[in-house]
Formats: structure tokens, C-alpha cells, sequence
């Protein structure tokens, strides 16, 4: 085993930080990568079939920027709220290409018994009716009628054929009196008369209009601008129940009152956060989807070791890197919590619990709870400062080292080892923002 292989991630990720610093950054999908650079980003999404989706946008601060909104510590603030709605505007669209139906997804194997069975039984299926398989696709409707050369009138009480040559100058509705069940009659010679059925007069044609308009429709995204609005609520909702809520209420029971023992309950408070975090993450980590997420964590940060060692962007070279990063955004999730413990203590709330008489109980506790809400911007934005702008610009400083080693840690959590798939596709997401950034 080579020297390399024998040393741990976390070291390498110090020792062997490129030299290039670049400001693309990324966040893992499911099963896809999103990366951003100053101007634009793009997602990479592995579909079902193998082959990789991309898509691109441009940032909506890349080029015209408001100077107070790049101020420090107002940064972080906006860096953050920034990258919450990109992240979820990529999970919409990973959504949208990376799963497919069930009744897709499991097709039956043709050289087994049992595979053949089920091709029987998907076989009788595809006589019936179906709204996804029959109208879902517009496109493949029509290759289906025109495939199908004749469509037949049958006779209600005969159950035979109507031939129209044999009925001249009788009109639908004189078809209708016989007890024709159909109305349609046609043959279609070409995929270019599949929009031609005619009964005595011509219907209406099935424009290209028509199909883009159903393309569209069946192309809409999964979540759409109300639903993703509704999404990251709810998400911020549950982040402030488990991680300032819940930890303040256990944290009232222990020790007490607030201003009884500030210092102590801040501690305990703090301590009590970040446990919930590294258990939230262990938990998750559990299911294989996120496991898998997790791998695509990885493959961006070797793509970005990759790019920033000057190397081609290929898997062969993003392989060689270690998957942890020192400016991974879990490093900032951690400094944020730790960041918290201090600005709490600080903040002169036995003060404001005092002049307002506030009694002890619900309500002493629910001030503190908005109290800390409120605050957040503001620990967000030390947080940047010194997680992003400081410590990430000198990686070799033996006191990053020891501010960034709990973040670090973390990313044993949230990366795992990738293949060469999840590898490809940050790639891809990587070069897409590399070109506009280079324009």
C-alpha cells in the first residue's frame, strides 16, 4: 500500500489542499451534484437509464452585484439564504430526472421463467386502458396510431367490420341509427397522417402546438415555485424545532431557569444542539438513499481536489483525492453551533428579562427561544467569516486546523467513498460552471 493510501483523509485534506483555491463549490442530490461558481450553476443527475442530465442557470447576484449585500458578515447571511434556495431548486430537478414510476422501473427478465411469466401478464396489461401509458407521452400516442394502419367501426349488433365503401353518402349520424358503436374511421398510411382521422369530414389535426404544450405539461417539474416555497418552510420549521427548540426546552429542565446559571445553560444548550445534529446525521446516514447522496458528496469534493491540483477533470485523476475538504459547508454547519455557544452568552438577555419583568416559566423560556432565532443571521455571518473567508484561505495555519477539526470529523458522516459514476457526474456538473466562469 502506498504512502498515500496509508495516511487518513482528514490529513491528506490539509496536507495536500491545492494551490489553484477555487470558489466553485457544490452540494450532493440525489443521485446527481449541484455545483455553483460566481456567475452561474449547474446539476448533473444520473438518470435511470444511465446517462447523465444536465442543466444550467445563471445566478441571479452573478454580474449586476448590490455592494452592501457583500459587506462582511451581511455576506454570510446572504450566502446562506442563497445557498438554501439553490438547494432546493436542485433537489426539485434531481427529483424530476433521477426516479422513474415503479411500474417502470421493474421490467420483467426474458430469460427466466418468472421473467417470462411477467411479460405475459404485462402483455394482457397493455390491452387495457391506460391514461399514463395510452395519453402520458404525446409522442409516443402518435407512432402508436400511426403503427396501427386501420381503425375499425364495429357493428353493435353484428360485431362485424363496418365497410364504408359499401355505405357511401351515409353520414355518422345515419351510422349512429344502424348501431354503430364508432364514429372514426381511417387509414393511416404514414406517422405524418396520424393527426388525419376522417368520418365524412375531417377532425381537427393534432398540431405541433398541441404537442409541445403536452410536452411541456408532462415535462413540468415535480415541485413547482408554490410547493417549493412550501418545502423550505416546512424545512426551516423542523431545523428550528429540533436544533433550537427542542435542546432549549431539555436544556430548562436540566438546569434550570436561564438567568438563574447563564453560562451553564448556554453551555448545556450548545452541547445538546450538537449532539441532535451528529445523531439527525448518523440517523439519515442509515437510509440508502441518503447513503448514496452521500457518496455524490464525496465525488464533489475530489472534483474540486481534482481541479484545484491543475489536473484534467477526469475519474481516473478525482479518484486520488481524499473525500473530505476543508471548505466543505459541514465544517460551517459545526462553527455555527460552536459560534452560537459564545454569541448566546454575550447577548445581554438577563438584562432584557429583567427590564420587562418577564416571569419565569413558558414565557422566560419562549423569549429565549426568539431571542435565539433572531440571532441567527448573526451567527451565520461570523460564522462565514471565519469558517469561509479566514480559515479557508489558510489552510495551513495550525489554528484552522484546530477550529476546523469538528467540521472535519463531520464530513466522515456526510461523504462516502465514490464510484466512477457519482465521479462523472460532478464532473460534469464542474465543467459546465468552469466554461461560464472562464467567458
Amino acid at each position: 500500500m502506498s504512502e498515500t493510501k496509508k495516511r487518513s483523509d482528514l490529513s491528506r485534506a490539509f496536507s495536500e489542499d491545492g494551490a489553484l483555491k477555487t470558489h466553485v463549490g457544490g452540494q450532493a442530490l440525489l443521485e446527481g451534484i449541484m455545483m455553483r461558481g460566481k456567475y452561474n450553476w449547474a446539476v448533473a443527475v444520473r438518470e435511470p437509464e444511465g446517462t447523465i442530465y444536465t442543466e444550467e442557470h445563471e445566478l441571479a447576484f452573478g454580474q449586476h452585484k448590490i455592494g452592501w449585500l457583500y459587506w462582511p458578515f451581511i455576506r454570510g447571511c446572504r450566502a446562506f439564504v442563497e445557498s438554501l434556495a439553490l438547494g432546493y431548486k436542485a433537489l426539485s430537478i434531481a427529483a424530476e430526472h433521477a426516479f422513474v414510476e415503479e411500474d417502470e422501473e421493474d421490467e420483467p427478465d426474458a430469460g427466466s421463467a418468472k421473467g417470462k411469466g411477467a411479460a405475459v401478464e404485462a402483455a394482457d396489461d397493455s390491452a387495457s386502458f391506460s391514461w399514463k401509458r395510452d395519453f402520458g407521452n404525446p409522442d409516443e400516442m402518435i407512432d402508436g396510431l400511426a403503427a396501427q394502419r386501420t381503425l375499425e367501426v364495429v357493428d353493435g349488433d353484428t360485431g362485424l367490420p363496418v365497410d364504408f365503401e359499401a355505405v357511401p353518402g351515409e353520414d355518422a349520424s345515419a351510422c349512429e341509427e344502424d348501431g354503430v358503436v364508432g364514429q372514426v374511421s381511417s387509414v393511416l398510411t404514414s406517422p405524418q397522417d396520424a393527426g388525419e382521422l376522417s368520418v365524412g369530414k375531417e377532425a381537427p389535426d393534432f398540431s405541433a402546438s398541441d404537442a409541445e404544450a403536452a410536452n411541456s405539461a408532462e415535462k413540468k417539474p415535480l415541485l413547482g415555485d408554490k410547493e417549493m416555497a412550501i418545502s423550505m418552510v416546512l424545512g426551516l420549521v423542523l431545523g428550528i424545532v429540533l436544533f433550537i427548540v427542542a435542546p432549549a426546552a431539555i436544556t430548562n429542565l436540566i438546569v434550570g431557569e436561564y438567568d438563574d446559571k447563564t453560562l451553564l445553560w448556554n453551555v448545556v444548550d450548545g452541547l445538546l444542539r450538537i449532539a441532535v445534529f451528529i445523531f439527525y446525521i448518523w440517523l439519515i446516514g442509515r437510509m440508502s438513499d441518503i447513503k448514496r447522496m452521500f457518496g455524490y458528496h464525496g465525488a464533489e469534493h475530489k472534483t474540486i481536489h481534482c481541479f484545484e491540483h491543475g489536473l484534467p477533470l477526469t475519474p481516473e485523476n478525482a479518484r486520488s483525492f481524499p473525500r473530505l475538504h476543508v471548505r466543505c459547508g459541514t465544517a460551517f454547519l459545526i462553527m455555527v453551533m460552536i459560534i452560537a455557544i459564545f454569541v448566546y452568552t454575550v447577548t445581554p438577555l438577563n438584562a432584557l428579562i429583567s427590564a420587562w419583568g418577564v416571569p419565569d416559566g413558558p414565557a422566560k423560556l419562549a423569549l429565549v427561544i426568539v431571542v435565539r432565532i433572531l440571532l441567527m443571521p448573526v451567527i451565520a455571518g461570523i460564522s462565514y467569516e471565519i469558517t469561509v473567508k479566514w480559515a479557508g484561505s489558510h489552510p495551513d495555519n495550525p489554528l484552522v486546523k484546530v477550529i476546523l477539526w469538528p467540521g472535519m470529523q463531520m464530513q466522515y458522516l456526510t461523504t462516502r467513498e465514490p464510484d466512477d459514476g457519482q465521479i462523472e457526474c460532478a464532473i460534469a456538473a464542474m465543467q459546465l460552471v468552469l466554461e461560464r466562469e472562464q467567458m
